[in-house]
């Protein structure tokens, strides 16, 4: 998992062109994009979309084995919740064609703040819960980067 500023979007650029691409999109991306699906190459593209923040996430925390996520706020803040999948109880099968598995766990997680500028990487071992408040629940914008492994 990687959590920084955009402004420094140099530092990952080199641990891949498909994530490069992806945090250029971020960087070029203006809050009134519109909602939808941009295809940026074909390992890469980039879902704009907007919803509330919730104090919990019903679904628990999400794993990809197929993507590695750059999620990044337009407008608004989110928490996010995250620990690696070992330290989870998987509650969902993954799915091959949703590419996810959902998991719970009782630990207490680690977690980060995306708005302002802050986005996080995560990567197929990273277990994470999108879609929390940061304070009341609120209404966000919202841009997750899916790069093919």
């Amino acid at each position: 998992m990687i959590y920084d500023h955009i402004n420094n979007l140099e530092t990952y650029s080199a641990i891949s062109e498909d994530i490069r691409i992806g945090l250029e999109f971020l960087c070029d991306a203006k809050p009134d994009i519109e909602n939808g699906v941009y295809q940026l190459n074909p390992r890469v593209k980039a879902i704009v979309s907007e919803y509330e923040t919730k104090p919990q996430n019903e679904n628990g925390y999400e794993a990809h084995q197929q993507y590695i996520d750059i999620q990044y706020t337009l407008k608004g803040q989110e928490r996010i919740a995250c620990l690696p999948i070992e330290k989870l109880s998987e509650t969902k099968l993954y799915s091959e064609e949703g590419d996810f598995a959902l998991y719970a766990t009782t630990l207490q997680p680690q977690e980060m703040t995306i708005g302002a500028g802050y986005f996080a990487i995560f990567f197929p071992p990273d277990g994470h819960m999108p879609g929390l408040c940061a304070d009341a629940p609120t209404k966000v914008k919202k841009v997750v980067v899916k790069v093919k492994c």
